[in-house]
């Protein structure tokens, strides 16, 4: 839902709660769908992949970024529906680990779904989902193509990764093992270039990034409260 999400976050401010997101959806119908059921439809479903509550962490950030850098928004959307989409992280692997250039299809989607949740959905239900995964991964910049699907590359920026890393620091993840989560991995780019991407958001003041020899450290100062901050660490 990249369009509507964008659309969305153009009227938005920082500190706007899931009541004044759906008097923009269902009552200012700022998405411009045509009727209130419509509209109703739209708010849930945009609430259920990206919060649309500044307490959610995930949402909070992904608001402050987002007027950052417009090229980044595609892996934004992406990170932030990935951290609340079990569907989209159970179909992730096969689009992930497929060469670039290569055909990534939906059978391939089904087939994966069935195997680490077999029985689960039925055929039509998983050639669905299948289908909403391939159009997302399109939507990211990973897929390119319409009626066939193939592996491209997505646009990693400072932006992006930033988001990337602060959602791996929430799983738990710290120091040099920010760089192997899958989060890192959804950026796209080769290992090495994860340092310099950290680099280059730390220089653009968007988090802290220190390295001395192998040790590496990852801070981001006033993304989190102090509560949240503690739940982290429980991690």
């Amino acid at each position: 839902m990249l369009s509507e999400l964008e659309l969305l976050l153009s009227h938005a401010s920082a500190d706007m709660s899931m009541a004044d997101y759906r008097r923009l959806v269902v009552e200012d119908n700022v998405l411009g769908k045509p009727t209130r059921t419509t509209r109703e439809h739209t708010v849930r479903k945009l609430k259920a992949l990206y919060g649309l509550e500044p307490d959610i962490p995930v949402f909070r950030t992904l608001v402050r970024l987002w007027p950052i850098d417009a090229e980044s928004r595609p892996l934004l959307a992406l990170l932030a529906g990935y951290a609340r989409d079990p569907l989209l992280r159970l179909l992730t692997p096969p689009v992930l680990d497929a060469a670039v250039g290569s055909v990534a299809s939906t059978e391939a989607l089904v087939t994966e779904a069935e195997r680490v949740v077999p029985g689960r959905f039925s055929e039509t239900n998983s050639q669905a989902i299948a289908s909403r995964v391939l159009s997302t991964f399109t939507q990211s910049g990973h897929l390119e193509g319409r009626a066939e699907k193939r592996r491209a590359r997505a646009v990693a920026t400072p932006v992006a990764a930033s988001y990337a890393f602060f959602l791996a620091y929430l799983e738990g993840f710290r120091a040099q093992r920010i760089f192997t989560s899958v989060w890192a991995r959804l950026l796209d780019v080769p290992d090495e270039r994860l340092p310099e991407l950290a680099r280059d958001a730390a220089r653009r003041g968007l988090m802290d990034y220190r390295q001395v020899g192998n040790v590496v450290e990852l801070r981001f100062p006033n993304w989190l409260s102090t509560e949240e901050e503690e739940l982290t660490r429980e991690q």
